[in-house]
């Protein structure tokens, strides 16, 4: 099974007078990069989110965030009226003292800290466990989503690979002909470039033959053949973790086979073949980008 690495979990749950929404969205990335929100009287808990998100993405870069909003409106927020009098009591008494005139102490004592405060921010542990069912529930639904979404990869994958397969068998019929015009060509340049029954025959032959040996394309469609099949058992694989890198190194060698049967083509319909091959495998480039 494959998965990818875009993917997007939600879910939302009511707990006493609170609601909560959890939200995890994932990206590509070839390491894990981890952002939480979380409001800020549950920060005490953010390295047992981070442990819990850890369990479930390996790989990528994932944003979740925890939403709490308060069911009814004389909840969500408390108001410290003993310590407004006490501010504005003392602020009063140093304006007179200095003599600073009509002053807004109201808006002035508003802004300091812990006057009025968001609810409750001391965490059961029965409101945790349910924060962490909920936490839970948005990861099963982003893995289920980047299974379904990993699902079209592998099938695009398998196409890709499969087009390579078949474009390779299609270098053969090219290949008849092929060295023996290659020891004419080379036979030709030699005659005008020294003359015509100036060289030894037995000696040109071995050379023709060890040069024309190097043009043989055989090494590198046995090796691409092997590749192909690879990456097509590796897909296959129950196991997920990390196919995505697997798959990229295996999709590297096929890139650099396939790039020396360019090279030693000397042929324009091979030559042909090889683009076909490159574009395939850019797509199969750009599909393993994004697999987990």
């Amino acid at each position: 099974m494959l998965l990818s690495m875009t993917g997007y979990g939600r879910a939302v749950r009511e707990f006493g007078a609170k609601a909560y929404t959890v939200e995890v969205k994932t990206l590509n990335s070839k390491f894990l990069d981890l952002k939480m929100r979380l409001p800020q009287g549950y920060r005490s808990k953010e390295i047992e989110v981070r442990k819990l998100v850890t369990e479930m993405v390996s790989r990528g870069k994932v944003d979740i965030s925890v939403e709490v909003k308060f069911l009814s409106a004389d909840q969500s927020f408390v108001f410290d009226r003993a310590l407004f009098k006490a501010y504005h009591k003392e602020l009063s008494e140093l304006s007179k003292e200095l003599d600073m005139g009509q002053v807004d102490l109201a808006q002035a004592i508003l802004r300091l800290p812990n006057v009025v405060s968001a609810g409750e921010d001391v965490i059961s542990d029965e409101e945790w466990g349910m924060m962490k069912e909920v936490i839970n529930e948005a990861l099963e639904k982003l893995t289920k989503f980047r299974s379904d979404e990993g699902a079209s990869l592998e099938a695009d994958l398998t196409l890709r690979v499969t087009n390579i397969q078949e474009l390779l068998e299609q270098v053969s019929p090219f290949e008849d002909g092929r060295i023996e015009r290659l020891r004419e060509r080379f036979r030709t340049q030699i005659d005008e470039l020294v003359g015509s029954g100036t060289v030894d025959d037995n000696r040109l032959e071995q050379e023709l033959i060890y040069y024309t040996e190097k043009f043989s394309l055989s090494e590198e469609k046995v090796r691409l053949a092997q590749h192909c099949v690879y990456f097509i058992e590796q897909l296959a694989e129950e196991k997920s973790a990390s196919k995505g890198r697997r798959l990229n190194f295996i999709s590297q060698e096929m890139g650099r086979e396939i790039n020396t049967l360019g090279s030693k083509a000397n042929s324009a319909d091979i030559q042909r073949i090889v683009v076909q091959m490159k574009d395939e495998l850019e797509k199969i480039k750009e599909q393993v980008a994004n697999a987990l």
